[in-house]
């Protein structure tokens, strides 16, 4: 079996399973004692892992806010943050974007390998571009990033990169948020769509943790693929 990081998919939903709603602005479902404790495990991972769409319409920093979990990385030899990392099917990513200018960490794009010569045109002077099949392939991607030391990797979506990662088996654990609301819109982007998923009613996932964070809770799964 190809070496790959451990990864571990974080994720925030409102009770009805929406990780967002289909307004121009960000749907927030935590709160500022979970955005700590999502921080946390940040900087214990060796990577971030977001998908195009979430870059495009959330422009995140990616980065560990507490000086002293950022000290503390230092301190153990680590970059301040987290290596950031996507991937993209068409390279049309905005080179500004806060996921390239914000922190002085590598960033890596994987793209298929259609686009790659356009993207590494457009990204090669912010990122890392690297091509990874056609259509984009997980083992690729995990495999080059074992390669490059990255041996925790955090994925904070989106719901489609949630899908791929489960469907395909490259998921170790599993930390899902519950927000005490609904959105109620099925237009409304989710956890997850539709998909043959490796953890069913003869296979179910390990609940490690539950655990209420002020208003939410987080459910930690353990995910053995079998």
């Amino acid at each position: 079996m190809t070496e790959r990081p451990y990864v571990l998919l974080s994720c925030a939903e409102s009770v009805d399973g929406y990780i967002d709603d289909t307004t121009a602005e960000r749907l927030l479902l935590s709160n500022e004692e979970d955005f700590d404790r999502v921080d946390e495990v940040r900087a214990g991972c060796d990577a971030i892992l977001v998908g195009a769409n979430t870059i495009r319409r959330d422009n995140p920093r990616l980065l560990v806010r507490r000086e002293e979990r950022r000290k503390a990385r230092v301190a153990r030899g680590m970059p301040e943050s987290p290596i950031k990392v996507t991937f993209t099917a068409h390279g049309d990513l905005d080179p500004s974007a806060r996921f390239f200018a914000a922190g002085d960490v590598e960033k890596i794009v994987y793209c298929s390998n259609a686009v790659v010569d356009n993207c590494r045109a457009r990204l090669g002077d912010v990122a890392t571009v690297m091509d990874a099949g056609d259509p984009v392939d997980l083992n690729t991607v995990l495999a080059d990033l074992a390669e490059r030391g990255v041996r925790r990797l955090m994925v904070e979506g989106g719901g489609t990169v949630h899908t791929q990662f489960l469907t395909a088996g490259l998921a170790d654990e599993l930390h899902l948020v519950i927000a005490p609301f609904f959105v109620g819109d099925s237009a409304a982007p989710r956890f997850v769509g539709t998909g043959a998923f490796p953890h069913h009613l003869g296979n179910r996932m390990t609940l490690e943790e539950v655990r209420p964070i002020g208003d939410v809770i987080l459910a930690r799964y353990l995910l053995t693929n079998s």
